[in-house]
């Protein structure tokens, strides 16, 4: 199996600007990423941005970099013109790693790339883990995940689901355990074949994904199917805020 790691980069992010060049040991962020990623097995790793300074810091560090549109309305919508810019062929594995994402582990991108190559049947493959904690299931900004019995994608919503009857009847804050099993959390790591990634941008948006914001909702609104690897490990914190990167600083100091 061959697949590709493009890892979109967007200096714009309103909670932590310039996100994609924040200084984690001497290196920007978006490189922390890359090099995990190329220890993924991946035939090529690819950093899609949308400013030259992104381009520039990644060729300091040897990392290949596209220079993208940027007025981009999602990720992957740049991973579509990435995968143009690229001349992928229709049925090559893309697997689309976040760039605020340092601590992924390799093989996490790896196993994601591998379902994808073994199911025919989806047009993607995601990864998940099993939620232990309270707050964590009721927290907005965690995304739940609910599978069928093939392990594909039925919904991902930021409220807690599944929503256990009995367990629940008198509020979460009186349960003394979660449902079993565990709810799973989403973990935002995709694989596509480029094929259907250069198709994605021109699916009409659909109103869940408006309502929840959560663009993987549109590949399940238009009828496509969505598998999903559930993850015994939990991955490592994503940067989203200033005090995510100074945890994030801290945990790469400490394995040093």
């Amino acid at each position: 199996m061959s697949f590709t790691v493009l890892i979109p980069a967007r200096l714009g992010s309103t909670r932590l600007p310039d996100k994609p060049l924040a200084d984690i040991g001497g290196r920007p962020m978006v490189v922390h990423v890359a090099e995990r990623a190329a220890r993924s097995g991946a035939a090529q790793v690819v950093v899609a941005a949308d400013d030259e300074r992104t381009v520039a810091a990644c060729a300091a560090h040897g990392v290949r970099a596209l220079l993208t549109a940027r007025d981009h309305a999602t990720g992957s919508d740049r991973l579509a013109e990435a995968c143009a810019l690229l001349g992928l062929d229709g049925e090559q594995i893309v697997v689309n790693v976040q760039g605020d994402e340092p601590l992924i582990e390799p093989a996490l991108i790896g196993a994601v790339a591998a379902l994808l190559a073994a199911r025919a049947d989806c047009v993607m493959a995601t990864a998940a883990h099993a939620i232990e904690d309270a707050a964590e299931f009721v927290n907005p900004n965690v995304v739940k995940v609910i599978c069928d019995a093939q392990n594909r994608a039925l919904v991902f919503s930021r409220a807690p689901l599944p929503w256990w009857r009995d367990g629940y009847a008198h509020g979460l804050g009186a349960a003394t355990a979660l449902s079993a099993p565990a709810p799973l959390r989403h973990v935002g790591l995709y694989a596509y074949r480029a094929a259907f990634l250069r198709r994605y941008p021109s699916l009409p948006p659909s109103p869940l994904e408006a309502i929840e914001s959560l663009e993987q909702l549109r590949v399940l609104w238009h009828g496509e199917r969505i598998a999903v690897h559930v993850s015994a490990v939990r991955p490592g914190p994503g940067v989203d805020t200033p005090q995510d990167l100074e945890r994030v600083r801290a945990l790469v100091q400490a394995q040093r």
